[in-house]
C-alpha cells in the first residue's frame, strides 16, 4: 500500500520562505510522476507545480521565479521550495503521484493528506 507523507508546511509571514515535502512510502513499482495542488479558502483546487517524464517542471503562473519543485528519485520524495510568499499562497497544499508510464497522466493514483500553509501580510 502506497502513502504520500507531507511535510514542512506552517505559518509564515509574508516574503518568508517554506519547504515542503512528499514522501512516497511502500512504492516500489519504479518511478512516479509527481505533482503539488493546492486549494485556497472557498478557491477550486488548482496545479502549483510538476515534474514531467522528461524532467520538464511546470509551474503555476503565480508562483513562477518564486517557487521551485524537485524530486529526489531515490528517495521517492517530492519537494517544493517557496520563497517569497504572499499572503494569496495560503491554502492546503496537497501532493499526488501516479505510475511513470513514460509519460505522465493527469489523473493520479495516490493522494496525500494535504498540508496548511498560512502566509500573513
Amino acid at each position: 500500500q502506497v502513502h504520500l507523507v507531507e511535510s514542512g508546511g506552517g505559518s509564515v509571514e509574508a516574503g518568508g520562505s517554506l519547504r515542503l515535502s512528499c514522501a512516497a512510502i511502500g512504492y516500489t513499482a519504479g518511478s512516479l510522476c509527481m505533482i503539488w495542488f493546492r486549494q485556497a479558502p472557498g478557491k477550486e483546487r488548482e496545479v502549483v507545480a510538476r515534474i514531467e517524464s522528461d524532467g520538464r517542471k511546470i509551474y503555476a503562473g503565480s508562483v513562477k521565479g518564486r517557487f521551485t519543485v524537485s524530486q529526489d528519485y531515490d528517495k521517492m520524495t517530492l519537494y517544493l521550495q517557496m520563497n517569497s510568499l504572499k499572503p494569496e499562497d495560503t491554502g492546503t497544499y496537497v501532493c499526488a503521484a501516479d505510475p511513470d508510464r513514460g509519460w505522465c497522466r493527469d489523473r493520479f493514483e495516490y493522494w496525500g493528506q494535504g498540508i496548511v500553509v498560512t502566509v500573513s501580510s
